[in-house]
């Protein structure tokens, strides 16, 4: 049965439909990723989950006892909170529950009959094991140090900037863990490592979870389902984006099939209504109409499939370009450059040289000076020391604060300051309606202010307006931020395109991956490493390096109690659990099967019955997958008791 479900739903705002009786529906344990078009509905679909926004037509059914809760994008704090008091207080009742369950448990050792007492502690060890609340004040420690808030934890909550206070209201629900979690572009003001935290703790607790996002990365790691919105209805996909992509790709090549049997078929109906007479007949009028709506549906199917081959040639483009630095003109030339802010050294003795084609992203932890680089290369901050030269040429910036619009101006004065509807892009002289629909906005949009858009919206002006400029260098802050994928997918056409250097600060790791093709990591201590591998790469080989770092030093430290050259090994219970849990998973497995095979077959459920039948499925499930992971994690420490060996020289 599922948590929640939607039957039927409509919703409009004024004259414009942006749900048209969708289902939809969220199953313990599932994690759905809602994709589409910045003002397709996704956020909206959003609130009416949570229950905070009221629909036209349809039911919305919650289980009892149910809690729903969602990430706000601009969260409200009292005052006199602090950092840690602010998320201690979002477990005030899972802290109630661990009191209530030590008090019964002491009352048990005295009066261990007491049936009532029992079937409370158990009620309570039920609720503490669904939301893994044993060690809440471990898991504080580790969500404040992860989210970097540790250094402001007694600071009133207040005085942090936006984005930290976000962090303090994730911090806060992964921690509370409800039994259905909305999160609204969760990984918007992460850097890289809060993001893979992120993960780990969704993962990890098994968190039923329904979130909008356009990091690609994000989605692929954590979705079980996406559920994409278009034109006011929902169509979804089992897994993650690359299985989205590959089964809209399938998606596309049957509704191509599809038009082209409605073709042949509509050609000799078409022959049979030109005969004329026996069209005109009125026992043949219903063939009639039918024909005419075939030549509708003909009309309107390829408009449809074009825009999906659209949508899916700008993802799968492949964006390998051949490097050639040969004869490029010298942009920057950057030696021995350092900058501090106040007493926190930023930048130290960095040295490189940017080139007229280079593909640069600038990546790292946040505050570590990646936006005062980029600062110092706009003219805006200057070196404290060190070598800065800039040869003669244009840049355009693209910041996150969105400088070069005018809130008062509509879409027609923001690009055609001069009068006229025109605009020069790239050489090629457009209508700023045919140049703007690139970046998806409607004819009706031409007339709106600036003011009256969404952040999306005024990002993809901006990015617009940037692509009609006359530049040789683009630099961009975080640019896909607030950005939907078919937004972000324009973004990289373009990019491509360029002909000039890029260089950008970005969190995203799919779309660094995808565009930079040299990378500046700000280690911190104003240490910046360039490296030419891909940002997936990099941070695999860090993680590993770090691995093996903290495997090392609790080797090191157990050494101090034992001979120093011997090789950590696996415990006696471990060796006895290796041994034993391949068995013990075949069997369940194997019975899973049956049970599976007997659901299928109408003579088998009949006899055992279908309630009973699928109890014990779901009940061998929940058995196996602990000891899948128990398994898993044995053998990751094998991996790693291997690969220690070999560093030190030992062959087992």
């Amino acid at each position: 049965m599922a948590l929640l479900d939607l039957l039927s739903v409509s919703k409009a705002y004024e004259s414009q439909q942006i749900l048209k009786e969708i289902d939809f529906f969220v199953n313990r344990g599932e994690r759905i990723c809602i994709i589409g078009k910045n003002g397709g509905g996704k956020s909206t679909l959003m609130k009416i989950i949570d229950g905070s926004l009221e629909f036209d037509e349809g039911r919305r059914i919650v289980q009892n006892g149910i809690k729903i809760e969602m990430l706000s994008q601009s969260p409200t704090f009292d005052e006199n909170l602090s950092v840690r008091d602010a998320i201690e207080n979002e477990l005030t009742e899972l802290k109630e529950a661990k009191k209530e369950y030590e008090e019964i448990s002491l009352k048990l050792e005295n009066d261990f009959k007491n049936t009532e007492l029992l079937k409370r502690h158990e009620e309570l060890t039920n609720f503490l094991d669904l939301h893994n609340a044993w060690n809440l004040d471990d898991k504080i420690e580790r969500v404040l140090a992860q989210f970097s808030l540790k250094e402001y934890e007694q600071r009133s909550v207040t005085v942090l900037s936006g984005g930290e206070q976000r962090r303090v209201t994730l911090a806060g629900l992964i921690l509370k863990k409800p039994d259905i979690l909305l999160l609204d572009e969760p990984t918007n003001h992460l850097d890289v490592y809060m993001v893979e935290f992120l993960e780990e703790m969704l993962l990890k607790e098994r968190f039923t979870l329904v979130f909008i996002s356009h990091d690609r990365y994000f989605i692929d790691k954590i979705a079980t389902k996406t559920v994409e919105i278009d034109n006011c209805k929902l169509r979804s996909f089992s897994g993650g984006y690359e299985d989205y992509l590959r089964a809209k790709e399938e998606l596309l090549k049957s509704m191509q099939k599809s038009h082209e049997v409605l073709l042949k078929h509509l050609k000799s109906e078409e022959e049979w209504l030109r005969r004329g007479v026996k069209a005109r007949l009125k026992r043949n009028e219903g063939r009639k109409q039918r024909v005419l709506k075939m030549r509708e549906e003909a009309k309107k199917n390829p408009s449809v499939i074009n825009k999906i081959k659209l949508e899916l040639e700008r993802e799968q483009k492949n964006f390998n370009q051949t490097k050639s630095t040969n004869k490029q003109k010298m942009l920057f030339e950057i030696y021995n450059l350092s900058k501090k802010l106040g007493d926190k050294l930023l930048i130290k003795n960095f040295s490189t040289r940017i080139l007229q084609r280079d593909r640069i992203a600038i990546v790292g932890k946040n505050g570590a000076g990646k936006s005062t680089l980029l600062k110092i290369l706009l003219g805006e901050l200057k070196p404290d020391s060190g070598v800065f030269k800039r040869g003669e040429f244009k840049i355009g910036y693209f910041d996150q604060q969105r400088t070069s619009l005018d809130d008062e101006k509509n879409l027609i004065e923001t690009f055609c300051p001069n009068g006229g509807d025109r605009v020069d892009v790239k050489g090629k002289n457009m209508h700023v309606y045919g140049y703007l629909k690139n970046f998806l906005f409607p004819r009706e949009h031409l007339d709106k202010k600036i003011g009256v858009l969404s952040g999306g919206e005024k990002n993809r002006v901006a990015l617009a307006l940037l692509f009609t400029k006359a530049i040789d260098c683009l630099i961009l802050d975080e640019p896909t931020n607030d950005l939907d994928i078919p937004t972000i997918n324009i973004l990289e056409e373009y990019i491509q395109s360029f002909q000039g250097a890029v260089i950008f600060v970005s969190h995203d790791r799919y779309f660094v991956d995808k565009i930079a093709q040299k990378l500046f990591i700000f280690k911190g201590n104003g240490i910046i490493e360039e490296s030419y591998q891909s940002y997936s790469e990099y941070l695999e080989i860090e993680k590993e390096l770090k691995s093996l770092e903290n495997f090392t030093a609790k080797t090191e430290k157990e050494g101090q109690k034992a001979p120093t050259n011997r090789s950590v090994k696996l415990s006696y219970k471990e060796k006895l659990e290796y041994e034993k849990l391949p068995d013990q998973i075949d069997e369940i497995e194997n019975k899973i099967e049956e049970l599976k095979k007997c659901l299928s077959n109408p003579e088998c459920y009949e006899k055992i019955g279908l309630i009973k039948l699928s109890e014990e499925l779901s009940k061998k499930e929940e058995e196996l997958e602990p000891l899948i992971d128990r398994l898993l994690e044995i053998e990751e420490k094998l991996e790693t008791i291997k690969h220690m060996d070999t560093l030190r020289g030992i062959h087992t």
